[in-house]
């Protein structure tokens, strides 16, 4: 497929992303035929299994008509107005059983891998949390599932779907989505450096000058506090799923440098979307 200009527009994700997504749909799939009940609460959620299922099928709908170059409104990009256009889009899609929506999350997981192989990667999007790119918008896709899978394996009583492969593959969503959704007041006057590793190798810096966040691939020459964290562990609390503290204490979480007394903090200093 060729563009107007004669350029190649076809696409490829970074290595493992488009497996990683298809497989992620999958395992939530499998979750979900096992259901009896989806009534059932989601631990700390207002939704029902089945609530919780309808809101994945209906992101990776909307993700998949923006990979198609669909013009997709939902919400100012704010934690608060995603939750309340993710409440009407749920009161407006009655589907609660488990059969149906399982093949829904299969299916438009697999529509956005189709749109994203005909059109380039690097191209930038419009998304419920800002512009992005392509390969950037297959990350948050990737990362949405598997925050809202394990929703549903605990709800269940199942083993969850993340592991230190699939959390490689979220951290390009999260280098640019993390300057958006700063806790403004949390982070208020804030000056300091981060080192962020996981364990396993990867890294990324994240700088605040007064109370705003830049967050970048590469890390500062001198951090105030570097924090080492297991990678399953880390993506639980950037998602809103892990205490920190207990990590820490679990020895989940380790931190040193120059203010290491700022580690317990991070992860409040941002409201999970």
């Amino acid at each position: 497929m060729t563009g107007t200009a004669g350029h190649d527009v076809r696409g490829t994700l970074p290595e493992g992303l488009a497996d990683a997504i298809r497989d992620t749909a999958e395992d939530i799939a499998a979750l979900l035929r096992g259901a009896g009940d989806t009534g059932i609460p989601v631990p700390d959620s207002q939704w029902s299994l089945g609530a919780a299922a309808a809101h994945l099928a209906q992101a990776n709908e909307l993700m998949a008509d923006i990979a198609a170059g669909r013009e997709r409104s939902h919400g100012d990009g704010t934690p608060q107005s995603l939750a309340a256009a993710n409440e009407r889009a749920l009161a407006a899609f009655a589907e609660r059983d488990a059969a149906p929506l399982a093949a829904m999350i299969v299916e438009q997981a697999a529509a956005f891998l189709d749109a994203a192989d005909r059109n380039s990667p690097d191209e930038t999007v419009s998304t419920p949390l800002g512009p992005m790119s392509r390969a950037e918008l297959g990350s948050y896709l990737l990362t949405h599932m598997l925050g809202h899978g394990y929703d549903l394996a605990r709800a269940l009583g199942r083993p969850h779907m993340i592991d230190r492969a699939r959390v490689g593959l979220t951290l390009p969503f999260l280098i640019v989505a993390m300057p958006r959704v700063v806790d403004a007041a949390t982070a208020a006057g804030l000056n300091a450096a981060y080192t962020i590793r996981l364990w396993g190798g990867a890294r990324f810096g994240v700088t605040f000058t007064d109370g705003s966040a830049a967050v970048e691939a590469r890390t500062p020459g001198r951090p105030d506090c570097t924090i080492l964290t297991e990678p399953v562990t880390f993506l639980l609390m950037a998602l809103g799923r892990c205490d920190p503290r207990g990590a820490i204490a679990r020895g989940r979480v380790l931190a040193w440098g120059r203010r290491p007394w700022l580690a317990p903090r991070f992860p409040e200093l941002f409201t999970a979307p």
